[in-house]
């Protein structure tokens, strides 16, 4: 019985986890990136998927790794559509960052990116007006339209008002977002600047 009542709870707190980052804060919109369109020399931020890490990167040296993190519940890879639920794989740059957000801190990245764009153009999941609006922000050094069919509001965040166990209990329980958890975004944030690389492999 109390195993039933356990289950039932852990599964109710990682459902209302999984359902936050893909709510649409209005603290958390995306104000345009003022950074160059390319990325400014500097640390990087290194997300391995695999490995269950966030690192601050140098050059290709390691400067300080977060262990463990958590993705969106369908894992990581390609993002196909809004409310999938998974993390996308490639290059982007931090578009805004919200020190006000219900997670402690949201850093938003510029997805969808001119890959995304090009491959949901291809496969007809978006139109070529839709394609041309993310492919000109991007070019321009603007964060992308947020509200397209491929889904946005992807960024790195803490747990915040959360229960943390849910995060240190190795569960991927975001929308598609990488979560830290509270203690390790406040470490991560003095690091972070607009236009910064983030690779998610």
């Amino acid at each position: 019985m109390w195993k039933f009542g356990k289950q039932a709870i852990v599964l109710g707190l990682s459902a209302w986890l999984i359902s936050a980052c893909a709510l649409n804060d209005p603290q958390e919109s995306a104000p345009p990136l003022l950074a160059s369109q390319t990325a400014p020399p500097g640390p990087w931020l290194l997300v391995d998927t695999k490995a269950d890490t966030l690192s601050i990167m140098q050059g290709q040296r390691t400067i300080k790794v977060f262990h463990p993190i958590a993705l969106g519940s369908s894992g990581a890879g390609l993002k196909a559509r809004r409310g999938d639920n998974r993390t996308p794989t490639g290059v982007f740059r931090i578009g805004w960052i919200n020190d006000q957000s219900r997670f402690k801190t949201f850093i938003g990245l510029d997805y969808p990116n001119p890959d995304y764009a090009e491959r949901a153009l291809r496969e007809h999941r978006i139109d070529r007006m839709t394609y041309e609006r993310i492919r000109a922000a991007w070019l321009t050094g603007q964060t992308p339209p947020q509200d397209t069919p491929l889904g946005g509001q992807i960024g790195i965040h803490g747990v915040g008002m959360g229960n943390p166990q849910i995060h240190s209990a190795g569960i991927n329980w975001t929308s598609g977002c990488v979560a830290l958890d509270n203690s390790q975004i406040e470490a991560l944030r003095p690091w972070v600047r607009k236009g910064m690389r983030v690779e998610i492999r």
